[in-house]
């Protein structure tokens, strides 16, 4: 394995590349002037395997304090990460899967990938200037408290999905799709005591008395009524009322939860986005602590992207363009970066083309060019994510009449 020397850093400095798995991480240690130290070693992933890397950098007889690259691969990273920073303060920097790939390409080795060939692109990527330095503690709480919220929104819905089949097999025909009829909705007062009480009655039609008491007194006497009148009329619960009764209590027990677990996240989602700069996203209209949590997360530090072209481009929503001698392709979006970045920037346009006089105007002239709503909001996300950058970088609050003046006064 050939390391590649570069100016950048002194050739006596000692340079270290982890290449992280889930058990064991693949080291390499190496220098400019010497070249590769020792063998590349796998090491542990627990404390002693951090013990055994401090002790080949001391024995590694370079001067000096090491620079430390390692690949940011999902959450594999982040425990060797603290400890490194803390033994090492400023010298470790993270690496994105997607540069070490690029630069294994530059060193001849796009297509034979290892963690040997990995390790060896990390030390490259380092010794020329590469790497970023890790996120502090805030950010990475705020982004994980994200991430623990869209995941309990997926389950949320999924769970909302198989409610409403439940209950259709035990209740035949009683909460029928919008525009259909009356949709029964798992999130009210009144959706709650139906599905309540079709799993307490097994599928039989409650009394009124019964069903105003699961709403806890929040049901008007016409729903009541109505809901009532549509059950008496359903066809019979089927053979096996009994059990999928117990199934839908159940469920109906952890859709509960869920809701509590998302109420809970998002009071943990505002307290976090207060310590950080994206809290100067809130003043945006129609965008709440959730939508400026989302986008700050994957955004912050602004300093990472110089323009604002440049965050636009990194949630994917920049138009991707193909060329080559006979063929010249274009896609509306190119799709790269993280789905989640991309998801928080279009939230926060609808919210601004919602609440916005501003981006009201804007949402408004775009459509009447022509443009079906989706690509209208694309194009708004641009303007947003350019509002976005300025907001995160001047830390100024929102103020509609400035936007627009502006707005007109660059010709946008």
């Amino acid at each position: 394995m050939s390391l590649v020397s570069l100016r950048e850093v002194p050739p006596q400095q000692l340079v270290v590349g982890i290449d992280v798995g889930k058990a064991q991480h693949r080291v390499v240690l190496a220098s400019g002037e010497r070249g590769l130290i020792g063998e590349v070693r796998s090491l542990s992933t627990l404390r002693e395997g951090v013990e055994e890397l401090a002790r080949l950098i001391d024995a590694s007889g370079c001067e000096g304090v090491p620079l430390i690259g390692i690949e940011a691969s999902g959450a594999l990273h982040q425990a060797w990460t603290r400890e490194l920073e803390r033994r090492w303060p400023g010298r470790v920097l993270l690496v994105a899967p997607s540069e070490t790939r690029a630069a294994r390409s530059q060193m001849g080795a796009r297509r034979f990938k290892s963690d040997d060939a990995d390790c060896a692109a990390l030390v490259w990527l380092v010794r020329q200037g590469g790497g970023r330095p890790p996120g502090d503690g805030a950010l990475d709480g705020l982004l994980a408290a994200v991430r623990r919220r869209r995941a309990l929104i997926d389950a949320r819905r999924r769970l909302r999905q198989q409610l409403h089949a439940q209950l259709h097999a035990l209740c035949p025909g009683l909460s029928v799709p919008g525009g259909q009829g009356r949709a029964l909705l798992l999130d009210t007062p009144t959706g709650r005591a139906v599905l309540s009480c079709a799993a307490a009655f097994a599928g039989n039609p409650p009394t009124r008395r019964s069903l105003h008491a699961r709403a806890g007194g929040r049901l008007t006497a016409s729903t009541a009524g109505y809901w009532l009148d549509r059950w008496q009329r359903l066809l019979p619960p089927p053979s096996d009322a009994q059990r999928r009764a117990g199934w839908l209590a159940r469920d109906l027990e952890r859709f509960a939860d869920l809701q509590d677990a998302v109420g809970e996240q998002e009071t943990l989602l505002a307290e976090l986005l207060a310590t950080t700069a994206g809290q100067v996203l809130s003043t945006l209209p129609g965008v709440g602590v959730v939508r400026a949590a989302a986008f700050a997360a994957h955004s912050l530090p602004i300093e990472r992207f110089a323009t604002a072209e440049q965050l636009y481009a990194a949630t994917g929503l920049a138009p991707a363009r193909y060329q080559s001698v006979k063929s010249e392709r274009r896609q509306p979006i190119s799709r790269q970066g993280l789905a989640e970045h991309r998801d928080a920037l279009m939230g926060i346009a609808w919210g601004l083309s919602r609440s916005a006089p501003a981006f009201q105007e804007r949402s408004a002239e775009l459509i009447a060019r022509g443009m079906r709503p989706m690509q209208a909001r694309v194009a708004v996300a641009r303007h947003a994510c350019r509002l976005c950058h300025a907001l995160l970088r001047r830390q100024e609050p929102y103020d509609d009449q400035r936007y627009r003046e502006q707005r007109h006064r660059r010709g946008r």
